[in-house]
């Protein structure tokens, strides 16, 4: 009886110690709270810097070969959603982003890492931009922890393709909504 209850005991200290919150963090922005003009598009009337926000993230769960990041607003007056920013294939040892790393030279991309084509039309960060007098928008920023190591994505590869290869091989997601209107 007493090996049964320290089994029991250890078992469940390993399992939590796996139970721990996969969670997405950022020195840039924070939960609800408004995005600033650094994150806010530079175009279609928004005269913003287009600078991709700090990211970090930690307790992914075993088994994550990659991460993803995606930022997604599901206001946007599309009837789809508008995709602001896909990065897939970001290695699994790298659990931070600097801020503009989704600039669209790629300068500051993990090796190895892939942006995919955002619905402005091109590879990178695209900020807020939600149509003047509106309600504020959600911003939803994801990381996605993955079963593989590399998605087939390049930088022509739509969000829409992004979401559905990363609906596919996900292990789990952590986000953080900011918001923004004008």
């Amino acid at each position: 009886m007493k090996k049964n209850i320290i089994g029991l005991v250890l078992t469940l200290c390993s399992v939590s110690a796996y139970a721990q919150t996969f969670v997405l963090q950022s020195e840039d922005i924070a939960q609800g709270k408004a995005l600033g003009d650094s994150h806010v598009f530079n175009g279609f009337g928004c005269s913003g810097k287009n600078i991709s926000p700090q990211l970090s993230w930690k307790n992914p769960p075993p088994g994550t070969l990659s991460f993803a990041v995606t930022v997604y607003d599901p206001d946007a007056p599309t009837g789809s959603g508008w995709w602001h920013w896909t990065m897939v294939n970001i290695p699994a040892n790298v659990q931070a982003l600097p801020a503009n790393a989704g600039d669209r030279n790629n300068m500051l991309l993990p090796k190895g890492a892939v942006q995919g084509r955002n619905d402005y039309g091109y590879a990178g960060f695209g900020g807020a931009c939600p149509p003047e007098g509106a309600s504020p928008h959600r911003y939803r920023f994801t990381i996605w922890a993955l079963k593989t190591a590399q998605l087939p994505i390049d930088n022509e590869s739509s969000g829409a393709l992004a979401g559905f290869m990363l609906n596919a091989n996900v292990l789990a997601t952590a986000d953080l909504d900011a918001v923004y209107g004008r």
